[in-house]
């Protein structure tokens, strides 16, 4: 089965007053990863902060990531798909942090997110490529849900 992803990436950061195993916990029930990448670094006003990433790099492991983010936000992600690839084939959306704590996923523009960047694998490497690839893939996912 061809690929539709090069790799999806997907980055949390824990804040020194947040629990650092819960919110790694959060992004391996997002993503289903068993590993996460764990980087210490210094905030601003040199505050503790933990950088959490998962890399996925196989079919399996991006359809658990959609299927647990659920079909809602499958077709929320269709609707607005065009303004989420840049001109590199490369997909962003973010996540309220504090809601995928409770097990909600929702997407957001703020600042305390979770975030996630897939390259698609589109040919020719162009943009309306990797829109229609995303979209198929999405509908492949969700097919009677998503008529977009």
């Amino acid at each position: 089965m061809a690929s539709n992803f090069h790799w999806i990436k997907v980055k949390a950061i824990c804040y020194a007053t947040e629990d650092e195993d819960l919110i790694c916990d959060v992004v391996s029930g997002m993503t289903g990863a068993e590993e996460l990448d764990i980087d210490i670094s210094e905030g601003l006003h040199n505050n503790p902060l933990t950088v959490i990433d998962a890399n996925l790099t196989k079919n399996k492991e991006y359809a658990t990531l959609f299927n647990t983010l659920g079909k809602d936000i499958a077709l929320q992600l269709l609707d607005g798909v065009e303004d989420r690839i840049d001109d590199d084939c490369v997909f962003y959306v973010r996540f309220d942090k504090q809601k995928a704590v409770c097990g909600e996923y929702e997407i957001c523009h703020g600042g305390d997110v979770i975030s996630l960047t897939a390259k698609i694998m589109s040919h020719p490497a162009r943009k309306e490529v990797a829109v229609e690839v995303f979209r198929n893939y999405l509908r492949g996912l969700f097919p009677q849900d998503s008529q977009q």
